[in-house]
């Protein structure tokens, strides 16, 4: 963590992990992040994966540590208009909102605007008709999973990383960081609606794939583990190791032929097709099925053991394949010599957590906090936030509209 945003104040009501994680990349760079919590927790907090002692849900520990949390009863009308007031709460640094609640609802941003005018709320969306969606839905309705998995399967192949979700939050989390500047010179405040549909559709256009559609007609076929546009692919070594190789660099082309001692072979086939494979990575990737003739052989006479020195040394880009509890166990950065990572105790248990992924070299970075318990920071927020006094928040106890961990 560190303190280039000490002092913003950010308010999160949301569930699940695009807007979670725009928060949480916020307070990782210092953002005071107060977490509104539906009192016994909302739909995501108990999500797998589980801690095997107690049960505490380290998909939801992960996902909202380094954050406050405010338990409230969402259910009857005193405890939303809690809600609002927080929301919109007094302070230059604040009125700052980050949920994937209903951007028609009790938090609509015309309803919040009401009781503060410079209030800058991000929407994080399915579709921008309010269609509901998760990743894996809008993966599926933009086409991603016919284009993973081996050449000759028959169905879609899903993607187990929520691409769209974490490239939302990262997208949220810049949106309002902009929108908090531009208000610092203008005054005025904004709403951002953030729709994973959109964060899929730009980021596939970003790529070209949409005008490659457009402009050829064809889907992109599944290509199994091969790189599409340049040579990379999956090769088993003699001692039954696989790695993934990748070639896009010249330089990266050329180790790597030097290394498996392929140069003459390599000749001859540029020789006969007429090509140059050193200054184009197009070209490897058309001729690819020849060169991967070549490839397997050379690997399959080739231990990892001796291939990964020399690849270190001839800047050839490469990753042995690992589970990650192998990684875990082998991978030098996923150890607390790796400065994102330290050992945070949480209630579900004593593990590696990361910070901010980012490191800026000349700022100190601070140790990353726990995931707070529902409604730890309850009477905190009530009393400095609200300005609330003992009697009142005592008052709301009693009726049951908030509650403590």
């Amino acid at each position: 963590m560190y303190d280039l945003l000490r002092g913003m104040r950010v308010v999160e009501a949301a569930s699940f992990i695009a807007a979670p994680s725009c928060a949480l990349h916020l307070a990782q760079m210092g953002a005071e992040v107060i977490r509104i919590d539906q009192i016994g927790g909302g739909p995501d907090f108990n999500r797998w994966p589980l801690a095997p002692e107690g049960g505490a849900s380290l998909y939801w520990e992960g996902l909202n540590k380094s954050k406050k949390s405010v338990a409230l009863d969402l259910s009857r009308q005193e405890g939303r208009e809690l809600a609002v007031r927080i929301i919109t709460a007094t302070g230059d640094d604040g009125g700052l909102f980050v949920t994937n609640f209903p951007a028609s609802g009790f938090l609509s941003y015309d309803r919040l605007q009401a009781h503060r005018s410079d209030l800058i709320c991000v929407h994080v969306m399915g579709w921008p008709d309010g269609r509901q969606a998760v990743d894996y839905t809008v993966n599926a309705a933009v086409g991603v999973p016919s284009m993973t998995g081996p050449i000759y399967h028959a169905g879609p192949v899903n993607h187990v990383l929520p691409a769209w979700d974490l490239l939302a939050g990262a997208y949220a989390a810049f949106c309002l960081v902009s929108a908090e500047r531009a208000r610092r010179d203008t005054g005025l405040g904004r709403e951002i609606r953030l729709p994973l549909s959109d964060m899929a559709i730009a980021s596939l256009g970003n790529l070209g794939q949409i005008a490659e559609i457009q402009l050829t007609g064809q889907d992109r076929p599944r290509m199994g583990n091969d790189l599409f546009g340049a040579f990379g692919r999956d090769f088993e070594t003699a001692d039954g190791k696989c790695l993934m190789v990748v070639a896009i660099t010249p330089r990266q082309w050329i180790g790597l032929v030097d290394i498996l001692e392929l140069g003459a072979e390599i000749s001859m086939l540029e020789a006969e097709l007429g090509v140059s494979f050193d200054r184009d990575e197009g070209v490897r990737f058309l001729h690819r099925e020849r060169l991967i003739v070549l490839f397997e052989a050379a690997f399959s006479a080739r231990t990892a053991a001796r291939l990964a020195p020399a690849f270190e040394a001839k800047g050839v880009c490469w990753a042995p394949y690992r589970t990650l509890r192998e990684a875990l166990a082998e991978e030098p950065a996923f150890s607390a010599g790796n400065p994102v990572l330290t050992e945070v105790e949480h209630p579900g248990g004593r593990y590696l957590t990361p910070g901010a992924a980012a490191t800026l070299p000349d700022d100190l970075r601070r140790q990353t906090t726990p995931c707070a318990s529902l409604g730890r920071d309850t009477d905190q927020v009530l009393a400095e936030v609200l300005g609330l006094p003992g009697r009142e928040i005592a008052r709301l106890h009693d009726a049951g509209l908030v509650a403590c961990a």
